[in-house]
């Protein structure tokens, strides 16, 4: 049986030039896998924690020495030896390290690190593709769906100064047969409407995740330019819209602040309703702030039917608020981020478990990202269909593209796409 022979730690920089962590994980029999780990801007205070230094000395506070030390040291002292052919028992050997509900003493960051690498030397020792190797750590056979992509190409509220309260506007291409096709109509309308954006003075700098940053009067104008840059490339009908609110970063004193309005939980609800009556709105992520269960439920109800509502902040990629959520009918997809729980095995269990009550998952990234490529990898794994990555810019997103058109390349005929979420 093969087992882990040594475990390395670095510190990097992710796509804010923030560092994050890197772990190299080195089998008995010389296989090798490397991750690094992404970090989140607009964060749920759920989530696992983020282990940083906090010394304003270095890099502002923001190093990951800590997480570092504790990989090199504790973790490493712990695991090598360890045989890796179960991920299960490698991961919850590192949620017993720790021992703390949120991963405060070792770092999420730390153990997603490790938990990562793990995986990746796992599918070099076993000479497959990670996401083949994946699939068959969560009990499923020949994976060749890929994901729908989720292209935020119009940036706003903590990725952006636009004014813009949504954090993502995105195109999403449904109805095409392949994702090459989709993957190049999402390019060819963002293409345009950096040109619509130019001819009309506006900035057309990038914000975190590579979309375009205008600063607009409202969502309605940025909707706009979306369907006429749609229109212009020639896919009216066929690409959709979706928008991340990221509703906790404008709730405010217990109203909500959009477009130059404020509105209760329930007034928000009807201007949801509203949009979704005037575009071809799809997909709608935090619609309300991250506790407001109640305001998650009257969305389910008043527009769960037609509308895929999910929850990021809300859910945190944890079964335990997933039950929640399942209970109280408050969301009919789940938002999946590795580094909010912190290690695969429970982000494949939150997959799992969101699927087999019926709702939708979508694997996504964060906005400080790295040019690690583990989520695409991930969706196609275990079939979300979905997967946000951002826009059509900056190597830290398309990379992630590059290597779903791998995969399809590998699947070749096998490969399939979802024409519809």
């Amino acid at each position: 049986m093969t087992k882990i022979s040594s475990l390395h730690a670095r510190q990097v920089l992710d796509s804010r030039g923030n560092p994050t962590i890197e772990v190299e994980c080195t089998l008995d029999d010389n296989s090798f896998g490397r991750a690094a780990v992404p970090s989140g801007a607009s964060t749920g205070s759920h989530e696992a924690v983020e282990l940083r230094d906090e010394d304003p000395e270095i890099y502002a506070g923001k190093s990951v020495l800590k997480a570092v030390e504790n990989v090199n040291d504790t973790i490493a002292s712990a695991l090598e030896g360890k045989v890796i052919e179960d991920q299960t028992l490698i991961d919850y050997a590192l949620i017993d390290l720790d021992g703390t509900e949120q991963k405060s003493k070792l770092g999420a960051n730390a153990m997603l690190g490790v938990s990562m690498a793990v995986a990746r030397a796992r599918a070099s020792s076993e000479s497959v593709a990670l996401f083949e190797s994946l699939a068959k750590q969560a009990g499923r056979k020949s994976p060749t769906l890929l994901p729908v992509p989720l292209m935020n190409v119009i940036n706003g509220g903590k990725h952006a100064d636009s004014g813009l309260a949504f954090q993502e506007c995105m195109l999403v291409p449904t109805e095409f047969t392949s994702f090459s096709e989709a993957l190049r109509a999402g390019v060819e309308t963002f293409h345009v409407l950096k040109k619509i954006l130019a001819k009309q003075g506006y900035t057309t700098a990038v914000g975190d995740e590579g979309g375009f940053a205008p600063r607009v009067e409202n969502s309605q104008e940025a909707f706009n330019f979306l369907l006429q840059a749609i229109e212009d490339a020639g896919y009216a009908g066929k690409i959709k819209l979706a928008i991340d609110a990221a509703a906790s970063e404008f709730f405010v004193d217990g109203v909500y602040h959009v477009d130059n309005a404020t509105f209760s939980s329930s007034e928000l609800v009807e201007y949801y309703k509203n949009l979704c009556s005037q575009y071809p709105l799809i997909s709608i992520e935090d619609s309300h702030s991250e506790d407001d269960w109640d305001g998650f439920a009257h969305m389910m109800q008043d527009l769960g039917r037609t509308v895929q509502l999910v929850g990021d902040d809300l859910l945190v990629t944890n079964t335990e608020r997933i039950k929640i959520a399942i209970e109280k009918k408050a969301a009919n997809s789940v938002l999946i981020k590795l580094n909010q729980i912190g290690t695969v095995t429970e982000t494949i269990e939150a997959i799992k478990l969101a699927q087999d009550n019926g709702m939708t998952a979508i694997v996504s990234h964060r906005s400080g990202e790295t040019e690690d490529t583990f989520i695409a990898h991930l969706a196609v794994a275990l079939e979300t269909g979905q997967i946000k990555t951002g826009s059509l810019s900056r190597s830290d997103r398309v990379a992630k593209y590059n290597q779903l058109l791998r995969i399809e390349e590998r699947l070749q005929t096998r490969a399939r796409y979802q024409s519809s979420l």
